[in-house]
């Protein structure tokens, strides 16, 4: 680790306790903190990486307003099955010409219940559908199913050939990168950046050396790739859209580096929602790898949003999927009566997306994920303003996910955890990279600070625990010593700003740009 050279840098004014960071930070957060002119001033690592400017998150990449798309169909609930008429009411609607705003129009259900045997579904750009608040009910029958899904078809293809990341070392953070040949590529093209697992990145992490039943585990796959939108560009100097939240240390990276390539992305959809909804499954207490009922699946999906639900004793509840962007899930309430029997747990938000804002969210019941990410999950993905209660944690799940802000979320039985779960599931390893915890709480926090890479605990309240690496197996087997932790500031104490998100918005976009989050 680098944590005496760090200290030594003069970079952190600070004392080294038990392998974590305490900073002597009265009120102003050491590692984001406000300067005299009220501008955000970021303390850095000696390699440049510095924590992440998460205000891309959310619909339209953060800071408008959730749109109220006009009513194109109205339905009532029929006393049986509603399956078929509402899924012909949303085809209908999907049917519509786009507007000039980009919608073709919501369908709206009205007060009462409704009963669905089948996921209903949304596969066309702009078409919302609605409920009337909690005056309505949507009963999950039959057979376990989703709710809703809102799933386009995208499929990525590279244009051109593929050029590399000149830097030695690009830091998480950055919005600039500098290409070996960059004639190809424009302002306004779609790029993707893949990193390629090597031998020398899995021994670093140490995810070389996982083993379950005496079978080899693998951690991330041959790649992790990530896609921006290049803003500008000056030589073979690209300016992106969003900041990246990994770093590439060329290092652990083939010979040439990074790979970029120009690629065209099509059939996703976009512009669509779920809103203003009770979604009620039956209550059991099931094998989370059985067939399940769950509230909401988006998958290849831009701008959208889920706003205003509260589901009842659904076992998985909703996951923002792969391929998703600019997505915001604000005013969800989970209930559970009924628990998971299995060692295994659902979750009750999947964050697998990018630029995802989940704002206001609550979760009373034991034996959850409140809160996951999914493999190889490249952010800035946010997690705000909400509490969970019961035993269950918000926790990163697997296979190195980055980018991750956990702000004024409270589990007061349970955990947060930023960790390395090891050889847990099939070799979920480390979790997270460059995320951070700031200002919330919890009965635990684990938050370890992953090779090559940092995790923060900034102005939280609870238990910071110590822990090995997860290994799974033989009764008694020496689980080796404890990972060293994050950067651990400020514990118990609450720091300025007290939302970093909000801060970090408004200095990108205005003060005007906070109206968004507003209920």
């Amino acid at each position: 680790m680098r944590l005496r050279s760090w200290v030594a840098s003069g970079l952190v004014a600070s004392a080294l306790v038990g392998g974590a960071i305490w900073a002597n930070a009265k009120d102003q957060a050491a590692w984001v903190a406000l300067d005299a002119n009220g501008k955000l001033a970021y303390r850095a690592l000696p390699t440049g990486d510095r924590i992440v400017d998460f205000s891309y998150a959310g619909y339209r990449g953060g800071g408008v307003p959730l749109p109220k798309v006009a009513v194109a169909r109205t339905l009532s609930p029929s006393g049986a099955d509603d399956a078929a008429a509402i899924q012909k009411a949303l085809d209908e609607v999907s049917a519509l010409p786009l507007g000039k705003d980009g919608f073709r129009g919501a369908v709206l259900l009205g007060p009462g219940t409704f009963q669905a045997s089948q996921p209903l579904k949304i596969a066309s750009s702009g078409v919302v559908l609605r409920g009337s608040g909690p005056a309505t009910t949507l009963t999950l029958t039959g057979d376990p199913h989703i709710a809703v899904q809102i799933t386009g078809s995208e499929k990525i293809q590279a244009l051109g050939k593929a050029v590399h990341i000149a830097e030695a070392y690009v830091p998480s953070g950055a919005r600039e990168i500098t290409l070996d040949d960059a004639s190809g590529i424009a302002p306004g093209d779609t790029i993707r950046i893949t990193r390629t697992t090597t031998p020398e990145w899995l021994h670093l992490m140490g995810m070389d050396r996982m083993t379950r039943d005496g079978k080899d585990e693998a951690w991330v796959g041959p790649r992790i790739a990530t896609l921006r939108s290049v803003a500008a560009k000056q030589g073979q100097v690209l300016t992106l859209d969003v900041p990246l939240t990994d770093s590439y240390d060329r290092r652990y990276l083939p010979p040439e580096g990074a790979e970029v390539v120009k690629v065209d992305v099509t059939g996703a959809i976009e512009q669509d929602g779920l809103e203003s909804l009770h979604i009620a499954a039956p209550a059991r207490a099931t094998d989370f790898h059985g067939e399940l009922y769950q509230a909401a699946e988006l998958k290849d999906v831009r701008d959208a949003w889920v706003r205003n639900l509260t589901v009842d004793d659904t076992t998985e509840g909703i996951d923002v999927g792969d391929n998703t962007l600019r997505i915001t899930v604000e005013d969800v309430a989970f209930h559970h009566t009924a628990t998971v029997t299995s060692a295994a747990k659902p979750a009750d938000f999947a964050l697998r997306g990018g630029q995802i804002l989940v704002l206001r969210a609550s979760s009373e019941g034991n034996d959850e994920m409140y809160v996951i990410t999914g493999a190889r999950n490249q952010g800035p993905n946010v997690l705000m303003d909400s509490t969970f209660r019961g035993d269950g944690h918000v926790q990163p799940h697997q296979r190195w996910s980055t980018g991750l802000l956990v702000e004024n979320v409270h589990v007061p039985g349970g955990g947060i955890d930023l960790m390395n779960r090891g050889e847990m599931g099939t070799g979920h390893g480390w979790t997270m990279g460059w995320g951070v915890v700031w200002n919330s709480s919890a009965a635990t926090l684990v938050i370890q600070m992953p090779p090559g890479a940092a995790n923060w605990s900034i102005g939280t309240s609870g238990d910071e625990r110590g822990l090995p690496m997860k290994l799974i197996g033989i009764r008694g087997r020496d689980l080796g010593p404890n990972l060293p932790q994050g950067f651990i500031e400020s514990p118990g104490h609450a720091v300025q700003p007290a939302s970093l998100y909000r801060a970090q918005l408004a200095e990108r976009l205005g003060p005007a740009a906070l109206k968004a989050l507003e209920p």
